[in-house]
């Protein structure tokens, strides 16, 4: 267990907005370090609406030169929907290659069978995008992926030549009014840390918050953006406390939530030592 004395954790009020279940392993890590963790999905998953396009592309899913994986959750939906369907992937040997945006969703598709041979550089779509342009050049492309995904990332791979069939693997769900009140009462007591693994997660909060309440929010905590995308949806808010992880892996939002932390109480040392 990490020493909660050492750490700039230490008693910290930390919000995570991820899905509880994808956050196990980070609740614990920040707790271990003396950290108070509150946890607050603002985002809430369910199947496709309609399956016909998801199932046909599984059941043609060798005839794919590439499949590419932005996230875990995408990654988690085709399994079972395959499962669903009879489909077990660790016993097919037609599978196409797979890309991922960052190491947590390489290992998700790695854990469901899928032999990952590139992870994006920078750990977004439009890294995936740019890195692999040539290579995908000419190749039919699976994207599985959410009802409320950006549509840059189709539209560039399209650009870049690639012949891309795009499916929706799951729905993202909005938070609720129960949801409002939770996000409100925690603002109350106090809250020195938000984490956010999503654009969508990023939109919610502002819903829930309303943006007459972001200026003292953002003057408290510290917004902790997974990846550039999430990064530049807190940037678009207006939000300027932005401590970016590089992918959504433990170890690097925990050092770049300590990181900052630090940085700040450090800042503080020196300020209140000069007056």
């Amino acid at each position: 267990m990490a020493d909660a004395i050492a750490s700039p954790l230490g008693g910290k009020v930390v919000i995570v907005t991820r899905a509880a279940a994808q956050s196990n392993e980070l609740s614990e890590e920040l707790k271990a370090r003396g950290a108070i963790v509150k946890r607050l999905p603002l985002i809430s998953f369910a199947p496709p609406e309609n399956y016909a396009a998801l199932d046909a592309a599984l059941r043609g899913i060798g005839t794919f030169d590439w499949i590419l994986f932005t996230s875990a959750n995408a990654v988690q939906a085709i399994e079972r929907r395959a499962a669903d369907l009879g489909l077990g992937f660790g016993a097919l040997l037609n599978l196409p290659p797979a890309a991922a945006v960052g190491p947590a969703t390489s290992n998700a598709a790695e854990g469901a069978g899928f032999s990952v041979e590139y992870v994006a550089a920078d750990h977004s779509g439009a890294g995936l995008a740019r890195e692999l342009g040539r290579e995908l050049q000419g190749k039919k492309v699976l994207l599985p992926r959410s009802d409320r995904a950006n549509p840059e990332l189709p539209a560039a791979l399209r650009k870049s030549g690639a012949l891309v069939t795009e499916v929706v693997a799951y729905r993202n769900l909005p938070p609720n009014g129960t949801d409002r009140d939770k996000l409100h009462e925690s603002l109350r007591e106090g809250v020195d840390g938000v984490l956010f693994y999503s654009p969508s997660a990023v939109e919610n909060f502002l819903e829930l918050l309303g943006r007459e309440r972001l200026a003292s929010v953002q003057g408290r905590a510290v917004m902790v953006a997974i990846g550039p995308a999430t990064s530049a949806a807190l940037s678009g808010a207006g939000i300027q406390r932005i401590a970016r992880a590089s992918d959504a892996t433990t170890r690097a939002v925990i050092e770049v939530l300590e990181g900052h932390l630090a940085r700040t109480k450090k800042r503080s040392a020196v300020g209140a030592k000069d007056e």
